[in-house]
């Protein structure tokens, strides 16, 4: 068998050489491009695009041998796909790393993502599907003290598209595991970890309007209790007056704090998260707008909806204020029971809403910004999500899934609009999936959403049809029959044909893609109107 010999530095070079018997590693890795040729399509406001053709593409190569790893990825885009930033253009290698662990220290050159805690304060991570990427570039530590004790550092820039953002970012976090720390908790029942974390951003003040402070020092404090069923964990951030576009450049100092509890046996699982954030927009660019150059996540605490009518209007987080609530209960009733059937029936609840924070403006230096009390919650609903999910599986070959929404969206404040107030939407899927043999299955989803506001009522059908291993075929219809304008009641058609070979999966897509926002986690994008024809190829190794 061939083997492979790598010597890897950061410009990662390879040699190869054959050999019996001389370890030499592994070499991963995977690749996907998506190419949309477009169609103008007046109807749906779809704009003409000068190139026809645009596309996107990128490929991993990981080398790993014992202790030690390197990478790189190539990216191209040329020129982005319509709904991506268009400050992704061109090709290049913005990603590359090597690393090595010896004797507990880890040591990490180059490119990397992590994260803090809940990332309050800082995470860096990679949303393929909104092509966000604030990828680290510079140099970070980690260490193992002692059993229980984990220690991690680092100074770095962030990627901003094919360059770097110009504020440095430093950080340290240190967590602490009691029982392992502790030898007499080590058979305790229950389990405590504690954590803290500190983040500060230089950027040089050029304004001259402003002074504005060049480091912007952020810190956290988190715990997290288990013991049995129960689990609790929190997290409070507090973050320096940080003066920069996105709160109108006020002096006041920011903070978050976020608290989950959850509750899980045998059928029922029970969990509820609650957040306040205020002025909590936290860049290594004062002047950064859209996805570009976050040093930390804000979490939404909604519901990830998978149902197309369902993300209709979806929440963005509120970074300058907000507070939000969410709870999920998910139980299954006994195979056997009445109700339950012969394979058992889970029943998914779930409500989450966001409203303002109290801000208070009386006698307060518009350079301060506002007071916020936090005893209170703003008199502003910015969002409120009920919905219920049954699945029941009626026979080896048949299941049923009843879904159930009711959404209140403030849309002028979610996507900082004007004129289009509160929408009020009622949201109803029956979703069947039916298999012919080991082989064959066919799976319909029949939607509605109705509502008085925006572009008025939706139904729409999705088939989608299976052929195990390799194929599948969907067609998919979204009808807005209820816009008030009756030029606008327009069936948005699409279709899709697939071909999967291991870890190679192809498909080929064509129709018409609504405008409209798509969302993460809170992190969004604007996605326009679109017609055309595409193609998804992606790969791993």
């Amino acid at each position: 068998m061939k083997k492979i010999i790598i010597s890897c530095s950061l410009l990662f070079s390879v040699s190869a050489v054959f050999s019996q018997n001389t370890p030499v590693g592994e070499i991963h890795g995977n690749f996907q491009t998506d190419v949309q040729y477009y169609n103008p399509d007046t109807l749906i406001g779809a704009p003409p695009v000068p190139e026809k053709m645009l596309m996107n593409g990128f490929g991993n190569v990981i080398y790993t041998r014992n202790n030690f790893s390197a990478g790189v990825r190539y990216e191209s885009y040329l020129n982005a796909l319509q709904g991506f930033d268009k400050r992704y253009v061109g090709s290049g290698i913005p990603y590359r790393y090597a690393s090595y662990n010896i004797d507990n220290l880890e040591v990490t050159l180059g490119n990397f993502y992590d994260q803090f805690g809940s990332g309050l304060i800082f995470r860096s991570y990679e949303e393929r599907g909104l092509l966000y990427d604030n990828a680290m570039d510079g140099i970070r530590l980690k260490y193992k003290v002692t059993n229980g004790l984990y220690l991690k550092g680092f100074v770095a820039k962030q990627r901003a598209f094919f360059t770097q953002g110009p504020g440095i970012v430093r950080g340290f976090d240190g967590e602490m595991n009691l029982n392992e720390m502790i030898p007499k908790w080590n058979e305790s029942k229950t389990r405590v970890t504690l954590g803290g974390s500190f983040i500060s951003k230089f950027q040089e003040d050029q304004d001259p309007t402003y002074i504005l402070p060049e480091n912007v020092g952020a810190w956290a404090e988190r715990f997290s209790i288990n013991r049995g069923k129960f689990n609790i964990n929190g997290e409070f951030a507090y973050k320096i007056n940080d003066p920069n576009t996105i709160n109108g450049f006020i002096y006041k100092p920011g903070d978050a704090e976020l608290l989950q509890v959850s509750y899980a046996q045998k059928g029922l699982g029970i969990s509820s998260s609650v957040k306040r954030i205020d002025n909590m927009a936290y860049r290594s660019d004062r002047t950064a707008l859209g996805n570009s150059l976050n040093i930390n996540y804000l979490p939404a605490l909604t519901k990830q909806h998978t149902y197309n009518l369902a993300t209709l209007y979806p929440y963005a987080t509120q970074p300058n204020g907000e507070i939000g609530f969410q709870t999920e209960v998910v139980y299954t009733i006994k195979k056997g029971s009445l109700l339950g059937g012969e394979y058992g029936t889970t029943i998914i609840a779930n409500y989450s809403t966001a409203n303002s924070i109290d801000k208070d403006t009386v006698g307060v230096d518009p350079d301060y910004g506002y007071n916020s009390d936090y005893t209170k919650i703003g008199k502003d609903v910015y969002y409120k999500d009920f919905n219920i999910e049954i699945t029941r599986k009626f026979s080896k070959s048949f299941k049923f899934t009843l879904f159930y929404a009711n959404q209140v969206y403030n849309k002028d404040i979610v996507q900082g609009l004007s004129g289009f107030g509160t929408i009020y939407s009622d949201i109803v899927v029956l979703d069947f999936t039916y298999k012919f043999n080991s082989k064959h299955a066919l799976r319909t989803e029949m939607q509605s959403l109705t509502t008085d506001q925006d572009d008025g009522d939706w139904a729409s059908l999705l088939l989608e049809y299976t052929i195990s291993p390799h194929w599948f075929f969907s067609a998919l219809d979204q009808y807005n029959y209820g816009n008030s304008n009756s030029v606008k009641r327009l069936h948005y058609y699409f279709g899709s044909i697939g071909y999967i070979q291991n870890s190679t999966r192809i498909s080929i897509n064509y129709g018409r893609q609504r405008a409209g926002i798509f969302c993460v986690g809170g992190i969004c994008r604007n996605v326009p109107a679109s017609n055309g024809i595409s193609l998804t190829v992606s790969s791993s190794f």
